[in-house]
């Protein structure tokens, strides 16, 4: 398997978990590859990946965001702990999803648990990552960010 088969399957895995998720008219703009460290602003999970496909997810958004998410999938707005908590999870959800839709394509890939990132955060200790810009009207816009190390 050629590593841009793989990530393309990765990136097209990711797309697909996203529309599963998220119950809202989703927009995904085309990937970009970037080498630079990646700043994320407001709120974020960090997710590992493990096996066939090593590396990092990042979904990253401003607190607003996954607060309208949060209501849209549980009828209320959520912020402070119950917040954090729910972003945790809505990583969780992502990561766990994209595990399985490409497992089904040959690959073994484990997620470690969610780490909630608050804040202005720096992140850093990858080559090279792909940026997948997602927008949900009346929502607000995510990024997934994948670091992405193929066995």
């Amino acid at each position: 398997m050629t590593l841009t088969k793989s990530v393309t399957d990765i990136l097209n895995g990711t797309i697909e978990s996203v529309k599963a998720v998220l119950p809202f008219d989703v927009t995904v703009e085309k990937p970009s590859l970037f080498t630079q460290s990646f700043t994320q602003h407001s709120i974020g999970v960090l997710i590992g990946m493990t096996g066939d496909v090593r590396g990092r997810v990042i979904i990253e958004g401003e607190e607003k965001t996954f607060g309208k998410i949060g209501e849209g999938m549980f009828g209320m707005f959520l912020e402070g702990e119950m917040l954090e908590s729910f972003a945790g999870e809505l990583g969780n959800m992502l990561a766990g999803n994209l595990s399985t839709t490409i497992s089904q394509r040959g690959f073994e890939m484990d997620i470690t648990p969610p780490t909630v990132l608050i804040g202005q955060t720096k992140v850093y200790g990858f080559d090279r990552a792909f940026r997948l810009p997602i927008h949900m009207n009346n929502i607000g816009s995510l990024e997934i960010i994948l670091a992405v190390e193929v066995a």
